[in-house]
């Protein structure tokens, strides 16, 4: 059984960072992991993700340069460190796993995920 838990959201300001965090149980090690999010009355949208091992990564084009996906396997935990927030930003923030160790082609597309979170809330104000 796999369970994710966000944590870290929050209030922020325009410029501001914020890091976000999920908490894994069960063997996510070899699993792609992601992040997406949620504005009110918007479809979810693609974040960023992750391999397995860390050694590869993307981005939505809205956050590239500004966001960094990471993950720590022993603590089986993953990272969404967000800088540069602006108020566009502001959603609620899903963690989800897929079962592929690496990449595949919808890799940006929720169906490609089984397993989520409940998401945590960010809140960018101007």
């Amino acid at each position: 059984q796999i369970k994710l838990v966000e944590s870290g959201g929050g209030l922020a300001q325009a410029g501001g960072s914020l890091r976000l965090s999920c908490l894994a149980s069960g063997r996510v090690r070899y699993y792609t992991m992601a992040w997406f999010r949620q504005a009110p009355g918007k479809d979810r949208e693609f974040v960023a993700a992750i391999t397995w091992s860390g050694a590869y990564t993307r981005y939505a084009d809205s956050v590239k340069g500004r966001f960094t996906i990471s993950r720590d396997n022993a603590k089986i935990t993953v990272y969404l460190q967000m800088s540069s927030l602006k108020p566009e930003d502001t959603a609620v923030y899903y963690c989800a796993a897929s079962q592929s160790a690496y990449f595949s082609a919808d890799y940006n597309r929720d169906q490609n995920y089984i397993y989520w979170g409940q998401g945590t809330q960010v809140t960018v104000s101007s």
